[in-house]
């Protein structure tokens, strides 16, 4: 049986007339660039987010570098990010030529160790970054205590729909920013991504950055980019937004079943499952395992046509790019071992039972043999 990662087909046929109908409404209009539609789903996401503001961009990337264009941040200033994440959270910081100072993660939940975090913060840090990793939240308490005043930058590229204590992220630092690449809990039909903050002047500086920096008509107070949301890439989250709590909750029903599956077939010492802490609202935007020749593995898994994939295999400050700041092997232990071992099975909503059982099946295959 072939288990694909991920199959968006099966999400976008019973909504295939409500995507029509939403792209016809935007052809009709001929409005493409901003708009009704665009404005119209800013609202709706800020009230789905508990935010007062939302913002929406061209992806989760600009979303990212317009936040920290907002803060001001540029050459000579040190923006704290975890190493074990997207390039994105990284580069965005380099782009602006500032200097991405990384720290561990936590070995549970692979998000910004906040202790490593308070030692870092320096008096050039003009920003911190917490990424909500695979879907869960970082812990959003203590990052906030170790950043000490310093603006926070939410993550949220891979964390629609997750909280910290009740709290949605992206609505708990300072701004938030998240990523509508097809494959997340809420995709579009291609790039797109959204910034979040409760701050009025923020926002409006927010706006104005998408805009080249536009406050009026061809009148340019600031520098920024063109990181406008497409009208037609509103228009399909529009029909998407109502429908994500119950494709998150598809997603831990078969993180639960996944739990299961590996106790009956005793892979529990063997597998190691993620954990859903408590608090965190996990939406299992991946689901990660971690797991003993996993390379093998992999390979394994891939002859029996089963989908799996590796977020990530090398840490960020072993990237090339990165190679003048002077980090080593070895020092970040966690991000390290964790690119050795992590591997992401298929667990998307619509993913059946029995697909769920030759997974675990051949991955038990793989280990007995």
């Amino acid at each position: 049986m072939s288990v694909p990662l991920l199959d968006l087909t099966r999400q976008f046929a019973p909504l295939r007339e409500e995507f029509r109908q939403a792209i016809d409404r935007v052809c009709d209009s001929q409005r493409f660039i901003m708009g009704a539609e665009v404005e119209d789903f800013e609202r709706e996401a800020a009230a789905a987010l508990g935010a007062v503001h939302a913002v929406g961009v061209t992806s989760g990337t600009d979303a990212l570098l317009a936040a920290l264009m907002a803060l001001g941040v540029g050459a000579g200033d040190e923006v704290v990010v975890p190493t074990f994440t997207f390039f994105a959270s990284a580069g965005v910081v380099a782009r602006l030529g500032a200097r991405p100072v990384f720290v561990d993660v936590d070995p549970v939940d692979y998000c910004i160790d906040p202790q490593q975090l308070r030692d870092r913060v320096t008096a050039r840090t003009r920003a911190v970054m917490p990424v909500h990793l695979f879907g869960q939240s970082a812990d959003m308490d203590a990052v906030v205590e170790a950043a000490a005043g310093v603006p926070v930058v939410e993550d949220c590229a891979q964390a629609w729909g997750a909280d910290f204590n009740g709290r949605p992220v992206g609505s708990i630092g300072g701004v938030g920013a998240f990523s509508f690449f097809p494959s997340k809990n809420l995709g579009g039909f291609g790039d797109g991504g959204l910034i979040t903050t409760d701050d009025d002047d923020l926002a409006a500086s927010l706006r104005e950055l998408r805009m080249h920096g536009q406050s009026g008509p061809y009148e340019h107070p600031i520098v920024g980019g063109n990181f406008r949301l497409d009208a037609l890439q509103a228009a399909v989250l529009r029909v998407k937004l109502p429908h994500v709590v119950g494709w998150i909750e598809g997603r831990r029903a078969n993180a639960d079943r996944y739990r299961r599956l590996f106790g009956q077939a005793g892979l529990d010492g063997t597998v190691e499952l993620p954990e859903a802490l408590a608090g965190r609202g996990h939406t299992f935007n991946q689901f990660v395992v971690r797991v003993p020749r996993r390379d093998e593995l992999r390979s394994f898994l891939g002859e029996r046509e089963i989908g799996a994939a590796v977020y990530y295999p090398l840490p960020l400050h072993l990237q090339p790019c990165f190679a003048d700041l002077g980090h080593v092997s070895g020092q970040f232990p966690v991000a390290e071992k964790a690119s050795r071992e992590v591997l992401a099975l298929p667990v998307f909503p619509e993913l059946t039972e029995t697909e769920q059982e030759e997974v675990v099946a051949v991955i038990a295959e793989f280990y007995r043999s």
